[in-house]
């Protein structure tokens, strides 16, 4: 699991940066929406800086995380990986001091920091997790995993999922002013999500977030996005008229063995699955077919 798709500044930046991102919480709402994940039993893949483990936490969700082997995590410190890391700003560095912390118990001194009391930590990866059968309700990863065909890791989620568990992978979705920022994204967030991608031709749906990073002026807009993004961010700062900027997120899901839409989804669709396509949603035929947009559902999406 990681925070955000970049690289993870020092400490004091990060939290600015986290502060400013998706403050409607769609993120929050999508996740228990295609969960749910509330009071249930949540596995999350990988160790970030601990923001996406406090969000679960907050909505109750019982956490297990599963942190690569060997690997010390400074929560959005300067062992952070840089660009061209293994993940994108997983904030994982291999080896060193504090690298034996990661045990299966409780998340404890080092290791648990920036983590919400309670969390229990493995050592494993995505697609060797560790885990007992039929264990969890729900597996959440953010982008450092599921990053293209990703067959072995499909496999052990089914092992560790329960009947009706749920598999949430969390990526950039694109067409945004962020890929204007970090144009090498793009080609990956537009081939995922296509509708002969392999996410949405092995089982999984997805839904479309339309986030956003939003500042209180133009000069915090400014400051924080060159600390975010770099050059990139600072020249594409300069045009803005107002204090706000597009940053699109895919949530991709499936259910234990296939698809279909989760408990908290079917409750809500009742018996009217085939409602008239909303005017925002994507024609069907189109490259995007059955991506949708914030709370609304393709026919056959959800």
């Amino acid at each position: 699991m990681t925070d955000t798709s970049l690289p993870i500044p020092p400490d004091d930046d990060a939290d600015r940066i986290l502060a400013a991102f998706d403050i409607e919480g769609k993120i929050p709402r999508a996740l228990e929406a295609l969960g749910p994940v509330a009071d249930r039993d949540v596995v999350l893949l990988d160790a970030g800086g601990g923001h996406l483990a406090g969000i679960l936490a907050a909505l109750g969700a019982r956490l297990t995380l599963v942190d690569r082997p060997g690997a010390h995590r400074e929560p959005h410190g300067p062992g952070a990986d840089g660009p061209g890391a293994d993940g994108p700003g997983d904030g994982l560095a291999t080896g060193g001091p504090g690298a034996d912390l990661l045990r299966a118990g409780p998340a404890t001194d080092g290791l648990g920091a920036g983590l919400p009391p309670g969390v229990t930590v493995v050592a494993g990866e995505a697609a060797a997790t560790g885990l007992p059968d039929a264990s969890a309700d729900a597996i959440v990863v953010a982008y450092s995993a599921f990053r293209g065909p990703s067959p072995d890791e499909v496999v052990e989620a089914d092992r560790v999922l329960r009947d009706g568990g749920r598999l949430l992978v969390v990526h950039d979705y694109g067409r945004d002013d962020h890929v204007l920022m970090r144009p090498e994204i793009a080609d990956d967030a537009f081939a995922w999500s296509r509708r002969d991608g392999w996410f949405l031709t092995h089982g999984f749906r997805i839904r479309v977030l339309h986030c956003f990073w939003t500042f209180a002026d133009l000069d915090e807009a400014r400051e924080v996005l060159g600390l975010a993004f770099g050059p990139g961010g600072s020249a594409f700062a300069d045009d803005l008229v107002r204090p706000r900027v597009s940053h699109n997120i895919a949530v991709y899901h499936r259910s234990r063995h296939g698809s279909g839409p989760s408990p908290v989804e079917q409750h809500r669709e009742g018996p009217a699955r085939g409602r008239r396509s909303h005017p925002d949603e994507e024609p069907a035929g189109s490259p995007q077919a059955g991506a949708t947009r914030d709370g609304e559902r393709a026919p056959g999406a959800s």
